[in-house]
């Protein structure tokens, strides 16, 4: 049985780690849990912003799923994560997958490239892929250049468009990303595997299946997670491509948060948006993990 040291008392060392780690404590709980839970408390009251509140209890929320509008942004949320998440993991893994496999000069700039958009501002991006949707951008030029006329339209501007034109701006910043994340993952496969896999006949689509795919559901946690929280708390490309229209047809949680508090006067209802929104980002998060931890087991 092992011995306390001479002159400190048992559990002395676990308080101690504790007083290392308390200043870490003070900053998160007074810049992260304080302000969380004053926008909870915002969110039972009726508020300017200006004079005085009153209390509205939970109706604040209630108008969540009443209001078309607000109700509306959670739905375009879930159609961002299309773009934000899913095809980007799935080109992600496409381009993973011939890339670990190919033997090709020039594939680390390759990887550059196509991971260059998660380092530039995302205002420039916005600002850059607005200029590409104009009605006389680039894009159009080229639609009429080859002969599509008939699809050339003002895209950030047409109704039908406009919500999709914003995704796929998340589809070119993500891919990379998960690009990144898989390769990292395939690189600790031994090759072994592959190699054992090819004497009993395995062909390209089977090693896949069998081999690459289930070693990289840790890195497939990852990517899930960070794309879809990108997803739904995208602000930035939205207020800067569209300000919400044509309409309402672009609004997402985080710009109805933006537009209720300081453009409509109505910071209840901002607020209860703000903490709905974290509340479904966590949830998102924790069942992310918990579905990746299950399939390393």
């Amino acid at each position: 049985m092992a011995l306390a040291a001479p002159g400190r008392r048992p559990g002395e060392p676990r308080r101690v780690a504790y007083l290392y780690i308390l200043p870490a404590l003070l900053v998160f709980g007074l810049f992260v849990l304080v302000p969380l839970a004053r926008t909870a408390q915002f969110s039972l009251y009726e508020w300017n912003g200006l004079g005085a509140s009153t209390w509205a209890g939970l109706s604040n929320y209630r108008d969540l799923f009443t209001e078309p509008q607000l109700r509306g942004a959670f739905v375009h949320a879930l159609v961002l994560v299309v773009f934000y998440a899913v095809v980007p993991v799935l080109l992600g893994l496409l381009l993973a997958a011939a890339m670990s496999r190919a033997v090709l000069r020039g594939m680390g700039f390759f990887r550059v490239v196509l991971f260059l958009p998660q380092v530039i501002p995302m205002v420039v991006v916005a600002i850059a892929w607005r200029q590409i949707y104009e009605p006389n951008g680039p894009l159009n030029d080229l639609l009429r250049f080859v002969g599509l006329d008939s699809l050339a339209r003002p895209w950030l501007g047409d109704y039908t468009w406009a919500l999709p034109s914003v995704g796929i701006v998340g589809t070119w910043v993500g891919t990379g990303l998960c690009l990144v994340l898989f390769l990292a993952g395939m690189s600790r496969i031994p090759r072994e595997l592959y190699e054992a896999a090819r004497l009993d006949g395995a062909g390209p689509l089977r090693e896949f299946r069998a081999i690459t795919l289930p070693s990289l559901r840790g890195e497939l946690a990852v990517a899930l997670t960070l794309t879809v929280i990108a997803a739904l708390k995208t602000f930035d490309l939205v207020y800067v491509m569209t300000s919400g229209g044509p309409g309402t047809e672009t609004t997402v949680p985080s710009y109805q948060v933006y537009n209720n508090a300081f453009l409509l006067g109505r910071v209840g209802i901002a607020t209860a948006l703000a903490v709905v929104l974290t509340l479904v980002v966590f949830v998102a998060t924790v069942l992310i993990n918990r579905v990746g931890e299950r399939g390393q087991r």
